[in-house]
C-alpha cells in the first residue's frame, strides 16, 4: 500500500522533462489518489508538478510545450484544467483553471497538433441536444425519490455499473479561448459563446460524434482510442455501431473533420450542440473483429490502428494494421507475426513503428517498418522486459516497465541509429528515468521469477513460473500455492500485480508459489490461445495437473501434501472443476468463479464472451455448457473451500459464488464466504483488499500450515 502507482510517461516536445500521474494510497482514508510529477527526461529526482491535496491525472503537454492540461477532480464532475509551464525550470506557471464547463464533465483530453483545440471525453444522454438539457436531466435524477430504471435492450449493466442511459461523446473544444481568458471558469457559471477582443465569435464546446453510440466503447484503459490528424483537420476515432453491442466485438475506426469549416460538401448530422448541423463520420475500417486505437503517423500520410479480424473473439490475435490515408489502402504490417501487438508508437521520421507484444511472460519490444511488403518485426532483444505505454519524446521512445519484483517505473531507450530498428530493442540501450519506489523495495527481499517447462496436453510444451519464499532453504520442505490465472487468455509473467502478487503470497507463511500459462494463455501464439475455446475443462486441467506433477517431482523442497489451488474470475472457474475433478490440494480459493455456465449466460453482460466460448447460446449447444459446468460435478466436492464475490460484478455475478457457497454447506464441506457488497470483479478499495489478502492466506494456513 505504500508504493506509489506511476503511470504513462508524457514527454515534453523540448525532450527535457517527462510528466506522469502517479497514485498514493492512504490505508487508513481507504483512497486512492493521483498527483502529477515531473522528472528529467534524462533521469534524476522526480518531484511533485501541482502541489495539491486534488486527484489529478493525465496531464498533456501542448504541441507548443508552453501549456499543460489534465483531469481533475477538484470539482464534481471531473473537469479538464489548464496551466502555463516553463520548460526552463520544469515547473507551472500562475494559477490552474479549468479548461471545460460541462454539466456532465469531462475526461481524457487531447490536444491538436496545431495547439488550437482540446478534444475531450464526456457522457451525455444522447437525445440531448445541449448541456441545458443534459444538466436539467441529471438533476431530475438526482431529486427524484424513484430509483427503479426500465430497460428495453441489452447492456443494461455493464462490469460494476447499471447503465445510466447516456453515451460517451467526443467534444472539441477551443484552446485560445481559454488561454485568452474568455472562458467561464467558475463552476456554477454555464458555457457560452465568448468574444475576442477582435469580435471574433469563439465556439463553445461541440459534440463531434452525437447519437446513441459510446465513443469511446467501454474500456479498462490503455492506448487512447481516438486521435487528431498532424494537420489539426480530422480526428479518428472508435466506436461500435453495431445493432446489439452485447453479443459484438465490432469496433470500428471512423474519422470526422475537427471543424465544420473543413468540411464543405460532406455529408452532415445533427449534432448534440444546438442541433447544428455537422459533418457525418465515415468509417475506414473493415474488419469483422475489433479495431480500435488509431494513431497518425507524424507526417501525416498515414493512420495505423490494431485490429481483430474475427467477429465475436475478443481475444483474437492483435495486428498492426496501417492505411496510407490518401490511396485509402489498407496493409497488415503484422502478418508474419504470431503474437498479439499492444501499445505502439510510430517513430519521428514515420517510417516505422515499435510495439510492445506479450511474448512467454514477457512483453519486449519489437518494431516494423512500412516496406513495400509486410515483413517479421525485429525486436525482442531483451525477453524478460516487460513494457506498456510507448511514446517518443524526439528520438528517445519512453514506456513503462515492470516486473516481478517491481511495479511500473518509467525507462527510455535512445537510439543509436536512426535507420536501424534493431537499436530499440538492445538490452544496453535500456535506461532508468523515474525511481518512485527504490528506497521502499531496498528493504524488502524477494526472490526471482523462475521460469520451467513441461510437456502438457496433446505432449506440447507449456510454460510455468515458481516464486520461492525469502531465506529460502532448499533443505527445507515447503507447502505450496498454486496460482490459477483468469482471462482465461491471460497469462502470468514477468510483472507486478496488486491484486494476485506472487512474491506476497511467497512470503507470507513461507510457501512456494507455481504459476502455469495452461492451453488457453497468451503470449505462446494464436492457436495456443484458441484452444481452450470449447474446452474449459480439459486441457488447461491436463496441464494445470501435469504441471504440478512436475514440480513435485523436480523439486524435493514441495511438499505435495500441503497444497492449496487458488484462482480468480476463469481462474475461478477451474479452481470450481478442479473442486469436483481431484482431491489432492488440502482447500480451495474460488474467488468470481462461474460456477453454473447456464446460469453464469443469464447473467453477464458482455455475451459474446460465453457465446464463443461455448460455441452459441445454451439454447443451441446445451450439451457443451453441461460438459463443463462444475456444478454437475458437487457430488465429487470434498476439499475445503473459500469463496470470494463482489455485488458489483457483472462479469460473473454474484449469484455465481452464492450458489458455490450453498452447495458447500448443503455438502457440509468446510467453508466461508468472503463477501463484498462494494466491489466488482476485481478488490480495488485499500482496506477491503487488504481484508482480501488476510482472509485468503490466513485460509490456506488454516489447511496447509
Amino acid at each position: 500500500m505504500k508504493l506509489k502507482r506511476v503511470g504513462a510517461p508524457v514527454p515534453s516536445p523540448d525532450g527535457k522533462w517527462v510528466v506522469f500521474d502517479c497514485v498514493d494510497v492512504d490505508l487508513e482514508a481507504n483512497t486512492r489518489i493521483s498527483h502529477l510529477w515531473i522528472v528529467p527526461a534524462s533521469g534524476g529526482e522526480s518531484r511533485r508538478l501541482n502541489p495539491t491535496p486534488n486527484h489529478e491525472e493525465r496531464p498533456r503537454f501542448s504541441p507548443d510545450g508552453k501549456r499543460l492540461i489534465w483531469t481533475s477532480k477538484a470539482t464534481d464532475p471531473t473537469q479538464i484544467w489548464m496551466c502555463d509551464f516553463d520548460s526552463g525550470s520544469g515547473v507551472l506557471v500562475g494559477k490552474p483553471h479549468r479548461v471545460t464547463n460541462l454539466s456532465t464533465g469531462a475526461d481524457g483530453g487531447i490536444w491538436s497538433p496545431d495547439g488550437k483545440n482540446i478534444v475531450f471525453v464526456s457522457a451525455v444522454y444522447p437525445d440531448c441536444k445541449d448541456d441545458a438539457c443534459n444538466k436539467q436531466r441529471n438533476d431530475e435524477l438526482k431529486k427524484s425519490k424513484i430509483k427503479a430504471k426500465i430497460f428495453s435492450r441489452l447492456f443494461y449493466r455493464h462490469w460494476s455499473a447499471f447503465t445510466e442511459f447516456k453515451r460517451s461523446h467526443l467534444f472539441v473544444q477551443s484552446a485560445d479561448a481559454v488561454a485568452a481568458g474568455l472562458w467561464p471558469a467558475s463552476p456554477a457559471s454555464s458555457p457560452s459563446p465568448s468574444t475576442r477582443a477582435t469580435g471574433e465569435r469563439l465556439q463553445e464546446a461541440r459534440d463531434l460524434t452525437p447519437g446513441d453510440h459510446d465513443v469511446p466503447p467501454f474500456n479498462l484503459g490503455g492506448q487512447d482510442m481516438y486521435a487528431i490528424s498532424p494537420d489539426s483537420q480530422e480526428v479518428a476515432y472508435t466506436s461500435n455501431i453495431d445493432e446489439v453491442e452485447a453479443t459484438s466485438t465490432n469496433d470500428e475506426i471512423f474519422v470526422v473533420p475537427i471543424d465544420v469549416g473543413h468540411a464543405s460538401g460532406l455529408p452532415t448530422t445533427n449534432s448534440q450542440a444546438g442541433g447544428s448541423r455537422y459533418p457525418k463520420p465515415k468509417k475506414i475500417s473493415t474488419s469483422p473483429g475489433a479495431d480500435t486505437t488509431p494513431l497518425y503517423s507524424p507526417n501525416g500520410k498515414s493512420l495505423a490502428w490494431r485490429s481483430q479480424a474475427r467477429a465475436g473473439f475478443e481475444a483474437d490475435k492483435w495486428r498492426l494494421l496501417v492505411q496510407d490515408r490518401q490511396l485509402a489502402k489498407t496493409r497488415d504490417l503484422t502478418e508474419k507475426f504470431d503474437r498479439s501487438v499492444g501499445s505502439f508508437a510510430w517513430k519521428p521520421d514515420s517510417t516505422a513503428l515499435l510495439f510492445a507484444a506479450e511474448d512467454h511472460g514477457g512483453a519486449p519490444i519489437f518494431g516494423v517498418s512500412l516496406g513495400t511488403e509486410p515483413s517479421r518485426p525485429v525486436g525482442g532483444g531483451a525477453p524478460e522486459l516487460q513494457a506498456d505505454d510507448l511514446v517518443f519524446g524526439g528520438d528517445m521512445l519512453f514506456f513503462t516497465r515492470m516486473s516481478a519484483r517491481a511495479p511500473n517505473e518509467i525507462w527510455r531507450m535512445d537510439s543509436t541509429s536512426k535507420n536501424e530498428l534493431a537499436t530499440y530493442s538492445l538490452d544496453s540501450a535500456l535506461k532508468r528515468v523515474t525511481h518512485m519506489n527504490d528506497a521502499l523495495l531496498s528493504q524488502i527481499d524477494m526472490q526471482p521469477l523462475e521460469p520451467f517447462t513441461f510437456k502438457g496436453a496433446n505432449d506440447e510444451e507449456v510454460q510455468g513460473f515458481m516464486v520461492k519464499p525469502s531465506g529460502f532453504d532448499p533443505n527445507r520442505k515447503y507447502p505450496l500455492k498454486f496460482l490459477i490465472h483468469g482471462g482465461p487468455q491471460g497469462a502470468w509473467g514477468n510483472e507486478w500485480t496488486y491484486r494476485w502478487n506472487a512474491e506476497l503470497f511467497a512470503a507470507t507463511g513461507n510457501y512456494v508459489v507455481v504459476m502455469i500459462n495452461f492451453h488457453g494463455s497468451t503470449g505462446y501464439g494464436q492457436k495456443f490461445t484458441d484452444s481452450i475455446s470449447g474446452d474449459w475443462g480439459g486441457k488447461p486441467y491436463v496441464d494445470l495437473m501435469r504441471g504440478l506433477d512436475y514440480m513435485e517431482k523436480t523439486y524435493g523442497f514441495i511438499d505435495k501434501n500441503r497444497e492449496a489451488a487458488l484462482g480468480a474470475s476463469y481462474g475461478g472457474y477451474m479452481a470450481n472443476w478442479i473442486l469436483g475433478h481431484t482431491n489432492r490440494f488440502k482447500c480451495i480459493v474460488s474467488h468470481d468463479g462461474m460456477f453454473n455456465t447456464e446460469s453464469a449466460y443469464g447473467t453477464t453482460e458482455e455475451l459474446w464472451f460465453p457465446e464463443w466460448e461455448f460455441h452459441g447460446p445454451p439454447w443451441k449447444n446445451r450439451e457443451l455448457y453441461q460438459k463443463f459446468s462444475p456444478h454437475l460435478f458437487a457430488d465429487k466436492f470434498k476439499t475445503p473451500t473459500l469463496v470470494v464475490h463482489g455485488q458489483n460484478d457483472y462479469r460473473l455475478d454474484v449469484s455465481e459464488g452464492f450458489q458455490l457457497f450453498t452447495t458447500l454447506q448443503r455438502l457440509k464441506i468446510p467453508s466461508k464466504f468472503l463477501y463484498f457488497p462494494d466491489e466488482g470483479h476485481w478488490v480495488l478499495k485499500p482496506q477491503n483488499s487488504q481484508l482480501w489478502y488476510k482472509t485468503v492466506n490466513d485460509w490456506v494456513d488454516q489447511w496447509c500450515k
